[in-house]
Protein backbone atom coordinates (compact mmCIF):
# COMPACT_ATOMS: atom_id res chain seq x y z
CA UNK A 1 0.00 0.00 0.00
CA UNK A 2 1.01 3.23 -0.67
CA UNK A 3 0.00 6.87 -0.42
CA UNK A 4 1.75 8.45 -3.33
CA UNK A 5 1.59 12.90 -3.33
CA UNK A 6 3.05 14.21 -6.30
CA UNK A 7 4.20 17.85 -4.58
CA UNK A 8 5.10 21.70 -6.71
CA UNK A 9 6.80 24.12 -5.11
CA UNK A 10 7.28 27.40 -6.74
CA UNK A 11 9.94 30.09 -6.63
CA UNK A 12 9.30 32.65 -8.46
CA UNK A 13 10.03 36.57 -8.92
CA UNK A 14 7.14 38.53 -8.45
CA UNK A 15 5.98 42.16 -10.19
CA UNK A 16 5.42 44.46 -7.48
CA UNK A 17 1.49 45.44 -7.02
CA UNK A 18 0.63 43.60 -10.67
CA UNK A 19 -1.61 40.97 -9.93
CA UNK A 20 -2.34 40.50 -13.23
CA UNK A 21 1.29 39.42 -14.16
CA UNK A 22 1.87 37.14 -11.47
CA UNK A 23 -0.99 35.15 -12.18
CA UNK A 24 -0.44 35.17 -15.61
CA UNK A 25 2.88 33.70 -14.58
CA UNK A 26 0.99 31.37 -11.71
CA UNK A 27 -1.23 29.86 -14.85
CA UNK A 28 2.10 28.90 -16.04
CA UNK A 29 3.81 27.36 -13.77
CA UNK A 30 0.70 25.20 -12.63
CA UNK A 31 0.39 24.35 -16.64
CA UNK A 32 3.90 23.28 -16.09
CA UNK A 33 3.30 21.17 -13.18
CA UNK A 34 0.24 19.90 -14.38
CA UNK A 35 2.27 18.02 -17.39
CA UNK A 36 4.24 16.23 -14.57
CA UNK A 37 1.19 14.84 -12.99
CA UNK A 38 1.41 17.29 -9.85
CA UNK A 39 -1.23 16.74 -6.79
CA UNK A 40 -0.80 19.73 -4.81
CA UNK A 41 1.07 23.37 -5.96
CA UNK A 42 2.13 25.60 -3.72
CA UNK A 43 3.24 29.34 -4.59
CA UNK A 44 5.60 31.60 -2.26
CA UNK A 45 3.93 34.27 0.36
CA UNK A 46 2.08 36.72 -1.13
CA UNK A 47 3.17 36.00 -4.43
CA UNK A 48 0.34 37.89 -6.17
CA UNK A 49 1.04 41.67 -5.10
CA UNK A 50 4.98 41.14 -3.88
CA UNK A 51 5.42 41.01 -0.06
CA UNK A 52 7.77 44.22 1.28
CA UNK A 53 6.25 46.04 3.90
CA UNK A 54 8.52 49.16 4.01
CA UNK A 55 7.51 49.32 -0.12
CA UNK A 56 3.78 48.29 -0.23
CA UNK A 57 2.48 49.25 3.69
CA UNK A 58 -0.33 51.28 3.15
CA UNK A 59 -1.49 50.19 -0.19
CA UNK A 60 -2.09 47.08 1.26
CA UNK A 61 -5.40 47.44 1.79
CA UNK A 62 -5.89 48.05 -1.66
CA UNK A 63 -4.60 44.53 -3.17
CA UNK A 64 -5.88 42.53 -0.29
CA UNK A 65 -8.81 40.46 -0.97
CA UNK A 66 -11.51 38.47 0.27
CA UNK A 67 -10.89 34.18 -0.16
CA UNK A 68 -13.42 34.17 -2.41
CA UNK A 69 -11.94 36.91 -4.39
CA UNK A 70 -10.77 37.51 -8.08
CA UNK A 71 -7.64 35.43 -7.25
CA UNK A 72 -9.55 32.92 -6.13
CA UNK A 73 -11.62 32.59 -8.78
CA UNK A 74 -8.96 32.60 -11.21
CA UNK A 75 -7.10 30.05 -9.81
CA UNK A 76 -9.94 28.11 -9.38
CA UNK A 77 -10.61 27.03 -12.57
CA UNK A 78 -7.01 25.86 -12.94
CA UNK A 79 -7.37 23.79 -10.13
CA UNK A 80 -10.69 22.22 -11.71
CA UNK A 81 -8.80 22.06 -15.21
CA UNK A 82 -6.04 20.44 -14.30
CA UNK A 83 -7.79 18.10 -11.05
CA UNK A 84 -5.00 20.20 -8.53
CA UNK A 85 -5.11 21.41 -5.22
CA UNK A 86 -4.08 24.79 -4.64
CA UNK A 87 -2.40 26.78 -2.07
CA UNK A 88 -2.17 30.36 -2.87
CA UNK A 89 -0.51 32.74 -0.32
CA UNK A 90 -1.95 36.35 -0.78
CA UNK A 91 -3.21 39.41 1.48
CA UNK A 92 -6.23 38.37 2.85
CA UNK A 93 -9.51 40.82 4.00
CA UNK A 94 -11.28 39.43 7.04
CA UNK A 95 -15.02 40.24 8.57
CA UNK A 96 -14.02 43.74 10.03
CA UNK A 97 -13.20 46.50 7.52
CA UNK A 98 -9.59 47.12 7.53
CA UNK A 99 -8.39 44.12 9.31
CA UNK A 100 -6.04 42.27 7.34
CA UNK A 101 -4.01 39.32 7.20
CA UNK A 102 -0.59 37.97 5.84
CA UNK A 103 -2.56 34.89 4.46
CA UNK A 104 -2.85 31.85 2.15
CA UNK A 105 -5.94 30.46 0.45
CA UNK A 106 -6.99 26.41 -0.03
CA UNK A 107 -8.20 25.80 -3.20
CA UNK A 108 -9.29 21.81 -4.10
CA UNK A 109 -9.17 19.96 -6.98
CA UNK A 110 -12.43 21.00 -7.81
CA UNK A 111 -12.51 24.60 -7.84
CA UNK A 112 -13.79 25.46 -4.04
CA UNK A 113 -12.03 27.23 -1.31
CA UNK A 114 -11.52 24.80 0.89
CA UNK A 115 -10.54 27.69 3.85
CA UNK A 116 -7.53 29.83 5.08
CA UNK A 117 -4.76 29.99 7.28
CA UNK A 118 -3.13 33.46 8.34
CA UNK A 119 -0.05 34.02 9.33
CA UNK A 120 0.70 33.30 13.21
CA UNK A 121 3.74 35.13 14.00
CA UNK A 122 4.62 38.56 12.01
CA UNK A 123 7.77 39.02 11.22
CA UNK A 124 9.24 43.01 11.82
CA UNK A 125 7.01 45.39 9.85
CA UNK A 126 4.34 42.73 9.13
CA UNK A 127 3.15 43.94 12.33
CA UNK A 128 2.19 47.32 11.43
CA UNK A 129 -0.55 46.41 8.47
CA UNK A 130 -1.64 42.72 9.63
CA UNK A 131 -3.37 40.81 12.34
CA UNK A 132 -1.30 38.14 13.85
CA UNK A 133 -4.11 35.04 13.17
CA UNK A 134 -4.62 32.44 15.67
CA UNK A 135 -6.07 29.27 14.31
CA UNK A 136 -4.02 26.25 12.77
CA UNK A 137 -6.43 24.14 10.96
CA UNK A 138 -5.52 21.34 8.65
CA UNK A 139 -6.86 20.28 5.33
CA UNK A 140 -7.70 17.12 4.57
CA UNK A 141 -7.32 16.35 0.90
CA UNK A 142 -7.94 12.80 -0.99
CA UNK A 143 -4.19 11.90 -0.25
CA UNK A 144 -3.72 13.24 3.24
CA UNK A 145 -3.54 15.42 5.83
CA UNK A 146 -1.56 19.00 4.83
CA UNK A 147 -0.75 21.46 7.71
CA UNK A 148 0.16 25.03 6.65
CA UNK A 149 2.46 27.92 8.47
CA UNK A 150 4.23 30.83 6.27
CA UNK A 151 7.84 31.74 6.88
CA UNK A 152 8.36 33.36 9.85
CA UNK A 153 5.86 30.70 11.35
CA UNK A 154 8.51 28.24 10.47
CA UNK A 155 11.13 29.29 13.06
CA UNK A 156 8.38 28.06 15.97
CA UNK A 157 8.53 24.28 16.94
CA UNK A 158 5.11 24.87 18.37
CA UNK A 159 3.56 25.71 15.06
CA UNK A 160 4.56 22.53 13.36
CA UNK A 161 4.00 20.41 16.42
CA UNK A 162 0.57 21.79 16.58
CA UNK A 163 -0.04 20.52 12.67
CA UNK A 164 1.41 17.38 13.76
CA UNK A 165 -1.13 16.46 16.49
CA UNK A 166 -3.86 17.61 14.48
CA UNK A 167 -2.53 15.10 11.92
CA UNK A 168 -0.80 16.53 9.30
CA UNK A 169 1.36 13.86 7.41
CA UNK A 170 2.49 16.95 5.07
CA UNK A 171 3.17 20.72 5.98
CA UNK A 172 4.09 23.04 3.62
CA UNK A 173 5.61 26.84 4.19
CA UNK A 174 4.97 29.29 1.90
CA UNK A 175 7.77 31.87 2.37
CA UNK A 176 9.31 35.21 1.67
CA UNK A 177 12.93 34.47 2.87
CA UNK A 178 16.12 36.97 3.04
CA UNK A 179 19.31 35.64 1.62
CA UNK A 180 21.31 37.25 4.96
CA UNK A 181 19.10 34.16 6.89
CA UNK A 182 19.69 31.15 4.08
CA UNK A 183 21.41 29.48 7.32
CA UNK A 184 18.80 29.82 8.94
CA UNK A 185 16.83 28.29 5.94
CA UNK A 186 18.97 25.37 5.72
CA UNK A 187 17.86 24.37 9.45
CA UNK A 188 14.13 24.83 9.60
CA UNK A 189 13.05 22.51 7.85
CA UNK A 190 15.04 19.95 8.40
CA UNK A 191 14.45 20.27 12.27
CA UNK A 192 10.97 20.78 12.04
CA UNK A 193 10.06 17.19 10.07
CA UNK A 194 12.50 15.46 12.33
CA UNK A 195 10.78 16.55 15.41
CA UNK A 196 7.19 15.63 13.82
CA UNK A 197 7.99 12.81 11.85
CA UNK A 198 6.05 14.16 8.36
CA UNK A 199 7.47 15.44 5.34
CA UNK A 200 7.92 19.74 5.27
CA UNK A 201 8.68 21.60 2.54
CA UNK A 202 9.98 25.40 2.35
CA UNK A 203 8.83 27.11 -0.64
CA UNK A 204 10.88 30.73 -1.44
CA UNK A 205 10.58 33.57 -3.14
CA UNK A 206 13.42 34.93 -5.48
CA UNK A 207 14.16 38.42 -6.73
CA UNK A 208 15.11 42.09 -5.04
CA UNK A 209 12.48 44.01 -3.21
CA UNK A 210 14.06 47.25 -1.69
CA UNK A 211 17.16 45.62 0.25
CA UNK A 212 15.44 42.28 0.65
CA UNK A 213 17.06 39.90 -1.68
CA UNK A 214 15.35 36.74 -2.14
CA UNK A 215 16.78 33.63 -3.15
CA UNK A 216 14.50 30.32 -3.51
CA UNK A 217 16.27 27.23 -2.95
CA UNK A 218 12.88 25.52 -2.24
CA UNK A 219 13.14 22.32 0.11
CA UNK A 220 11.88 19.55 0.98
CA UNK A 221 12.76 17.12 3.93
CA UNK A 222 11.62 13.26 4.73
CA UNK A 223 10.20 12.53 8.47
CA UNK A 224 13.76 11.91 9.35
CA UNK A 225 15.19 15.25 8.69
CA UNK A 226 16.79 14.07 5.38
CA UNK A 227 16.77 16.31 2.10
CA UNK A 228 14.77 14.91 -0.72
CA UNK A 229 15.24 17.41 -3.51
CA UNK A 230 16.07 20.92 -3.25
CA UNK A 231 15.80 23.58 -6.00
CA UNK A 232 18.81 26.46 -6.97
CA UNK A 233 19.46 29.51 -5.99
CA UNK A 234 18.38 32.63 -7.32
CA UNK A 235 16.48 31.52 -10.22
CA UNK A 236 12.93 30.61 -11.29
CA UNK A 237 11.88 26.99 -10.66
CA UNK A 238 9.24 24.37 -10.13
CA UNK A 239 10.64 21.91 -7.94
CA UNK A 240 8.17 18.68 -8.86
CA UNK A 241 8.98 15.49 -5.97
CA UNK A 242 6.86 12.54 -5.03
CA UNK A 243 6.51 11.27 -1.30
CA UNK A 244 4.57 8.47 0.01
CA UNK A 245 2.76 9.61 2.81
CA UNK A 246 1.81 5.95 3.99
CA UNK A 247 5.52 6.45 5.47
CA UNK A 248 4.79 9.22 7.66
CA UNK A 249 2.11 6.78 9.86
CA UNK A 250 4.42 3.82 10.02
CA UNK A 251 7.68 5.92 11.09
CA UNK A 252 5.87 7.80 13.73
CA UNK A 253 4.70 4.81 15.30
CA UNK A 254 7.80 2.78 14.79
CA UNK A 255 11.11 4.69 13.84
CA UNK A 256 11.34 7.64 16.33
CA UNK A 257 7.97 7.81 18.14
CA UNK A 258 8.41 11.77 19.55
CA UNK A 259 5.22 12.00 19.27
CA UNK A 260 3.98 8.94 21.04
CA UNK A 261 6.56 10.28 24.17
CA UNK A 262 5.85 13.77 24.56
CA UNK A 263 5.24 14.23 28.81
CA UNK A 264 2.91 16.07 28.27
CA UNK A 265 1.97 16.38 32.25
CA UNK A 266 5.55 17.78 32.13
CA UNK A 267 5.12 20.60 29.90
CA UNK A 268 2.28 21.26 31.70
CA UNK A 269 3.74 22.61 34.63
CA UNK A 270 6.54 24.53 32.57
CA UNK A 271 4.36 26.83 30.87
CA UNK A 272 1.95 27.79 33.33
CA UNK A 273 4.74 29.20 34.89
CA UNK A 274 5.31 31.19 32.05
Amino acid sequence: MSRNVTIGLVQMDCVMLDKEANLRKAKEFIEQAAQQHTDIICFPEMFSTGYSPSIIGPKYIEVAEDPDGATFAFLAELAKKHHMYIVAPIVLKSKIPGLLYNGLIVISRDGQLMGTYNKTHLWAGERFWFRAGDRYPVFDMDFGKVGLMICYDGGFPEVSRILALSGAELILCPSAFPIRDKDMWDVYFASRSLENCCFVAGINRVGTEDDCHMFGNNKIYNFRGHLLAEAPVDQEFLLVHTVDLDDVAYHRATDVPYLQDRRVETYQKITEMY
